[in-house]
């Protein structure tokens, strides 16, 4: 039997803290969605001025990113290809740039999932997060 690990609480907090403190240093009203490795909600945060409907694309992105084990700029980058039948895979509904997946000894433990600016600086703000735990 194999030993994983798991976001704890104190986790979460510090990935949440350390993505506000990059949101907020770049003056970024955005949400940060954090999920467990099955993609459920863990933590949810919408920064004053974020967009209404970034509190629904934030916790996709991440639940894309756990689910698929890697950044959901990867499935976006498939669509933008060609590849427009992707659209239809179920439950996957976060296919844009932001979500970003926790990763610690090979294995997927959540993922941060951020939206409100440009998709590069939500990617930019989830990895700043995730570094608050060295991963």
């Amino acid at each position: 039997m194999k030993n994983k690990a798991v976001l704890e609480l104190a986790d979460v907090k510090a990935v949440a803290a350390a993505a506000e403190a990059e949101a907020l240093k770049n003056n970024w009203a955005v949400t940060i969605a954090i999920v467990d490795d099955g993609g459920h909600l863990l933590w949810l945060q919408r920064l004053d001025g974020a967009p209404a409907i970034s509190a629904h694309i934030a916790p996709a992105k991440a639940h894309t990113a756990a689910l698929g084990r890697r950044e959901s700029k990867v499935y976006e980058d498939v669509i933008n290809q060609g590849r427009t039948s992707f659209l239809s895979a179920p439950t996957v509904a976060g296919m844009l740039e932001g979500g970003v997946p926790v990763m610690k000894d090979g294995q997927c433990i959540g993922a941060v999932g951020v939206s409100g600016v440009k998709s590069n600086e939500d990617a930019q703000i989830a990895r700043a997060g995730i570094a608050a735990i060295g991963l």
